[in-house]
This record gives C-alpha cells, sequence and structure tokens, in this order.
C-alpha cells in the first residue's frame, strides 16, 4: 500500500504545483459566483421581495445566497474530481506509462494511485470551498448553519466527490489527448451550472427539461445539499407567507420530482453510491489496459 501512497503523493504535487489548473478546476464555481455578484443575485432578490412582501430584503437576499452557495459547493465536487485526473492523460500522453512499466510497479497500483489522489484533489477542493461557503453566509448575511446541517454537508460533499469523480474517470478513460481533456474540462465546466441548475432554479426550465434535469444526479446531489443551507433562510423569508413554502421549494430545487414522482433523499443517497461502485469498477477496467 505504501506504492499506492507513493504515487498518490506523486499526482497531487504534480496537480496542486500547477496553479492554472487548480483555478481552471475551480472556473466554473467562480463563473456562478461571478454571475451571480455582478446580476443574477440581484435579479433573483428583486424578484422575491415583490412576491413575498412580509420577508424584508436582507432576508431575502440570505436565501438567495445560500442557495447559490450550495450550487457553488457541488458544482466544486464535480470540476475539482475532473481536474485531478489530468495527471493520467499527461502521463499517457508523454510516454510515462512505459518509464512505470519498466519498473517494479504493479497496474492495479497506478490505477488506484491515480483514481485516489483524483479523489484526493476534489475532497481537499470541495471541503475548502465549503468552509468558506458556511464562513460567507454566516459573517455577511448572519446566516450561520448548525452543527448537524454542517456535518450533513460534509458528508453530502465527501459522497459527492466520488461518486462524480468516479463518473469523469470514466470518461477521461477515453480521452487521450491534453487538448481533448482540455475541451472536456471547458465544456463540463460552463454546461454543468445549467444541468445541476445551478445557474437559475429548475422551476424557471420547461417541464420536459426540468424532468430530465431533475432525473440527473447532478441536480439530486444539489437538492441534498440546498436543503442544508437553505432551510434556514426558505422558513424565514415564507413566515408570512401561508402556502408559499412548498412552490418555492420546488421552484429552487429543494425538493425535485421526475413528473409526479418527488425524488426522497435516501434514493438520491442510493443512487450516488451505486454510481461510485460501477464507474469505479469500469474506470479501473479501462485505465487498466490503457496503461501499456
Amino acid at each position: 500500500m505504501s506504492v499506492v501512497w507513493a504515487i498518490v503523493h506523486r499526482n497531487l504535487q504534480l496537480f496542486f504545483r500547477d496553479r492554472l489548473n487548480v483555478f481552471f478546476s475551480l472556473l466554473g464555481a467562480v463563473i456562478l459566483f461571478g454571475l451571480y455578484t455582478l446580476f443574477l443575485g440581484n435579479l433573483q432578490t428583486a424578484g422575491l421581495a415583490d412576491s413575498l412582501p412580509g420577508a424584508s430584503t436582507a432576508e431575502v437576499q440570505a436565501f438567495v445566497d445560500s442557495w447559490m452557495f450550495a450550487g457553488i459547493v457541488l458544482i466544486t465536487t464535480v470540476t475539482t474530481g475532473l481536474g485531478g485526473l489530468a495527471v493520467l492523460v499527461d502521463d499517457d500522453q508523454s510516454g510515462r506509462f512505459r518509464d512505470f512499466l519498466v519498473s517494479p510497479l504493479r497496474r492495479s497500483q497506478l490505477v488506484l494511485g491515480y483514481l485516489l489522489s483524483a479523489v484526493a484533489v476534489a475532497l481537499v477542493l470541495s471541503v475548502f470551498v465549503l468552509a468558506v461557503s458556511i464562513l460567507y453566509l454566516g459573517v455577511l448575511r448572519g446566516t450561520w448553519l448548525g452543527p448537524a446541517a454542517i456535518v450533513r454537508s460534509l458528508a453530502i460533499v465527501v459522497l459527492s466527490c466520488v461518486a462524480f469523480t468516479a463518473i469523469s474517470a470514466l470518461i477521461v478513460s477515453f480521452v487521450r489527448t491534453n487538448g481533448a481533456f482540455s475541451g472536456l474540462a471547458t465544456i463540463v465546466g460552463t454546461v454543468l451550472g445549467f444541468v445541476a441548475a445551478a445557474y437559475i432554479p429548475i422551476g424557471v426550465f420547461p417541464e420536459g427539461v426540468a424532468n430530465v434535469v431533475a432525473a440527473l444526479p447532478f441536480a439530486q446531489a444539489g437538492m441534498l445539499l440546498r436543503r442544508e443551507f437553505s432551510d434556514q433562510t426558505m422558513a424565514v423569508i415564507t413566515a408570512d407567507a401561508p402556502g408559499a413554502e412548498e412552490p418555492l421549494r420546488a421552484m429552487y430545487g429543494l425538493d425535485l420530482s421526475i413528473g409526479d414522482w418527488g425524488v426522497p433523499g435516501w434514493f438520491v443517497i442510493v443512487v450516488l453510491v451505486g454510481i461510485s461502485l460501477v464507474c469505479t469498477a469500469l474506470s479501473a477496467g479501462r485505465m487498466r489496459g490503457r496503461i501499456r
């Protein structure tokens, strides 16, 4: 096992030494934060404040920010795991696989090293973004998440990092060049905000599109995070508006439904665990065959 940890250590050093790679891994989250800071946040706040006259602008702003930061954390769990796999593509294109194979390393050790280092990258950066988000909401909006909500959020982040890195590993196992990998990372970072319903609320989508988005694991994992981040602020803004909470929860993706079926939280956990197991097995098999 010491060999695997040595490979993980080497891959982590290569990833964090490349500051541009770290930045582009966080680009999706940065884009979302920029969009809300520049104009989307004000539009959301103004629209909600008009429909909820019993809530103050500060309370509505706190809800919009908590909803936005849940999306930022979710996006980070996806893009950072993908960024951590850049080392695999670079080693393949540069021919380092042949160097590894003349040493007493087994293919299984190399594969495990690549997968564990990618998950480690996702965990380090996602937990960092989670901590920054909690501090931002507490210090600037006065909305501190309770200890139980923080622990549940951390558990969701860990599970999401493992599941989405497994998906990324399976996709990257088909990518052969650094140029193709950069294109893939750019597309994922741009499209993910819509697929995860982080740029705009899922309730704005046409019904068919909303059902497709709700069926994807990205929006489902986002639902779990939004509940932890936004339940408290949602209760505040709807306190003087009886009957408003349920449609708002559906509009902002705190409750997802596919057709008439409401997606339960336990189902999302089962889906993420299943994705982790299946995609990890498939990607490990493809990587093992690729190292030669």
